[in-house]
């Protein structure tokens, strides 16, 4: 058997020698740096909003679960999903500092899985809106809420795709859903979806469960569409048209043929049977870039023309199919309400 022999070591022969060569140990100080700068990002994040992000449950004396919410404005108005306050006109609302406050249902809307509920204070800290429109798939998005209850639980992931359609627990499909991996659980649902400058992107919906890293928020650019009717009527009053989209790039061959300067369009996914869609003959795969002698070049485009035509008037609907322009005039009609007193 050889002899063990001791030898000191000096400081910097440790570092050289346990740290390996100056190019590996170059790589590794650049991985600590991202490391340490994804975590300033995520924990700048998480500083700044969790203030504005509650926990809402159920009123005493009554049935239901728990989900979060974010406040966006300073005197108690806060966004949420409708599934989650279904069945409801009065909640509780905890907000991050442990105030237990009565929260009331303003206006719900099931067709994007939204809902307003004001609370019973002032002066509340509250998030910036952002701007859905300008998300890239792979960019960072953190989410924050309540899963299980437990207040001001922070998740980071990407955002994993976008303009997926999505079936939400009341059964509608929503269009448009951003897909994320930052993980959710039961209770995040109406929490916040948040970019790296601290702006909402998005509302947490919903989770597949048997699934990994397969979780889905709703734009904000839909909630910013329809909050001033919910906050005014507490519905909103939409020309509904029976199709199911997502938004699609238009080839540059195809909108030079049509005469068209738009570079997106919104594409036919489903049409339901017997609906306004069905009755004009649009099919699905058809590419809609107008409604109402307005360019249609994405699903926020269509929502948000659906809330300012007459509904029971015909509209001008202009669509690709394959290489023709085909001209439809389709009735919209008033989309089904949900009453928040309704039990």
């Amino acid at each position: 058997m050889g002899v063990l022999r001791y030898r000191h070591v000096s400081g910097d022969e440790a570092s050289n020698s346990d740290w390996g060569t100056p190019d590996e140990r170059s790589s590794q100080h650049r991985d600590a740096e991202a490391l340490d700068a994804f975590s300033r990002v995520v924990s700048g994040v998480a500083d700044a909003l969790m203030p504005a992000v509650v926990n809402l449950r159920a009123a005493r004396g009554r049935r239901g679960g728990s989900g979060s919410g974010v406040l966006f404005t300073p005197d108690g108005f806060l966004l949420t999903n409708h599934h989650v306050v279904q069945g409801q006109s009065h909640l509780r609302v905890r907000t991050s500092d442990g105030r237990d406050l009565p929260g009331s249902v303003v206006g719900a809307d099931p067709w994007t899985d939204l809902a307003v509920v004001q609370v019973d204070a002032s002066g509340l800290p509250y998030a910036p809106l952002g701007d859905s429109e300008k998300l890239r798939v792979g960019q960072l998005a953190v989410a924050i809420g309540s899963p299980f209850g437990f207040d001001s639980t922070v998740t980071a992931g990407v955002v994993s795709a976008l303009g997926r359609t999505l079936r939400s627990i009341t059964g509608h499909l929503v269009d448009n859903v951003i897909q994320t991996d930052a993980a959710l659980n039961p209770g995040n649902s109406g929490g916040p979806l948040v970019d790296s400058r601290g702006t909402v992107i998005g509302i947490n919906t919903a989770i597949i469960q048997s699934a990994q890293g397969i979780c889905f928020a709703i734009p904000i650019n839909a909630a910013k569409h329809i909050l001033p009717q919910l906050m005014q009527h507490g519905r909103v009053v939409r020309g509904y048209l029976g199709l199911h989209g997502r938004s699609v790039p238009l080839a540059r061959p195809t909108a030079r043929l049509h005469n068209l300067s738009q570079s997106s369009a919104v594409e036919v996914v489903a049409v339901e049977p017997e609906g306004p869609a069905d009755q004009a003959s649009i099919e699905p795969d058809d590419l809609i870039v107008s409604l109402g002698d307005r360019d249609v070049t994405s699903v926020d485009d269509l929502h948000r023309l659906l809330t300012e035509l007459p509904v029971g008037v015909p509209s001008s609907v202009i669509l690709l199919r394959g290489q023709q322009r085909l001209q439809r005039f389709v009735l919209p009609e008033e989309y089904p309400h949900w009453d928040p007193a309704r039990r």
